[in-house]
C-alpha cells in the first residue's frame, strides 16, 4: 500500500508578512510550505524520502497529481504496454523522482538512492487516489495553520481540479 507524507521545516519558515489570501501560484508552489516528503510502500517496508528540509511540499503534492494524470494519457489506459514516463524534479538540486508506467503499474525510482535498490511499484489507480488524498489532506492541514489560505483562488482552483477519487 502506498503512503505519502510530509513534514514542514522549522529551518525554512514562511515569511511572517505573507498574505495567504493573495499569494500567487509561484509563491504557493515554490516559496512557501517547505519541508520534506516521502513515498512509502507499507507492505514492503521501503520508502523514498527527502531529508533536505527545503522541498516545497505543496508543489510536490501538486506535481504528483499532475504526474498521475500525465501517466494516464494513453487511450488504452491500463492495457497500454507503455512505457510511459514522467519525472518530478526538485528545483534546488539535480535530484529527480522518476515514474514509469507499464500496463496498470507505476515504478517509482529516485536519483538519490542506490542503483541496486529496486523501484517502488504501485498500481496507477492507487497512485492517483493516494496523490489526490495527500493533496487534499495537505491543503486541509495548511489551511488550518495559515489564516486566509482557504480564501486563495489558486487553492480553490487546485481543489476543483483534483477532487478525491
Amino acid at each position: 500500500m502506498l503512503d505519502i507524507g510530509y513534514s514542514l521545516s522549522r529551518r525554512f519558515p514562511d515569511p511572517p508578512q505573507t498574505d495567504y489570501r493573495t499569494a500567487d501560484v509561484r509563491a504557493l508552489r515554490h516559496d512557501l510550505f517547505c519541508g520534506d516528503v516521502y513515498l512509502a510502500d507499507t507492505e514492503a517496508d521501503r520508502e523514498l524520502s527527502t531529508a533536505w528540509g527545503w522541498v516545497p511540499v505543496l508543489d510536490f503534492a501538486w506535481a504528483l497529481c499532475d504526474i498521475a494524470e500525465e501517466l494516464d494519457r494513453d487511450p488504452l489506459g491500463a492495457r497500454s504496454p507503455g512505457p510511459h514516463r514522467a519525472e518530478l524534479d526538485f528545483t534546488e538540486s539535480a535530484e529527480r523522482l522518476r515514474f514509469t508506467r507499464r500496463f496498470g503499474w507505476v515504478d517509482i525510482t529516485a536519483d538519490w538512492t542506490a542503483a541496486d535498490e529496486g523501484p517502488l511499484a504501485f498500481s496507477h489507480t492507487e497512485l492517483r487516489r493516494e496523490a489526490r488524498d495527500f493533496l487534499r489532506d495537505l491543503l486541509a492541514d495548511l489551511t488550518d495553520l495559515h489564516e486566509g489560505l482557504d480564501a486563495n483562488p489558486a487553492v480553490w482552483d487546485l481543489m476543483a481540479r483534483f477532487p478525491r477519487v
